[in-house]
């Protein structure tokens, strides 16, 4: 089992609002390159969607559960096939996307348990979480040509000493692979 961790950042590593939708002062930095900058899958999931099984915090999964279940195409299909885990305290109900399971308990102790890869999208605060109990081993950064100086960063005051995997152009931005062991 591995726990990848996949973020739009801006060069200057913010990676809160990259659509727009949390209405932030910078945000939708990743738009602003066109929407094939963002389509299909960008982070080279690929089996992972149908091995594997995506970790939401609660204000991603709200957002996709509105964007994925009315797309169709090879990609949407397979995100919206995939399992999903979604860690909230708030949620009750997770039926609005199909395989959605509300994540009950304790976060880190469910991540340990996972038998599947788990595959972290958007979701800072939980990224930020398992990265502190040492537990995320691939980092899938996509990174755009925008500096926007102010917002939510992936590692805001952590160290880390990661490897790089690969480094691919993907449109407007560059797609880097990292490890952390």
């Amino acid at each position: 089992m591995s726990v990848i961790v996949v973020e739009f950042t801006t060069l200057d590593g913010v990676v809160e609002d990259p659509d727009g939708s949390a209405g932030t002062a910078a945000g939708g930095w990743a738009f602003r390159h066109g929407p094939e900058a963002v389509a299909g899958d960008k982070f080279r999931l690929g089996p992972l969607l149908d091995t594997g099984v995506l970790l939401l915090g609660r204000t991603t999964w709200e957002l996709f559960a509105k964007l994925w279940p009315g797309r169709s195409g090879e990609f949407p299909d397979r995100l919206n096939a995939a399992a999903k885990l979604v860690a909230s305290r708030t949620l009750h109900d997770v039926s609005a996307w199909r395989n959605s399971v509300l994540l009950r308990g304790d976060l880190i102790g469910a991540v340990e348990r996972e038998e599947r890869d788990v595959v972290v999208i958007g979701s800072i605060g939980i990224a930020r979480t398992l990265a502190r109990h040492d537990l995320v081993d691939e980092y899938r950064l996509l990174v755009f040509p925008s500096v926007v100086g102010a917002g939510r960063r992936l590692f805001d005051g952590a160290a880390a000493d990661l490897r790089l995997v690969s480094s691919t152009q993907a449109g407007a931005a560059v797609l880097s692979t990292y490890r952390t062991r």
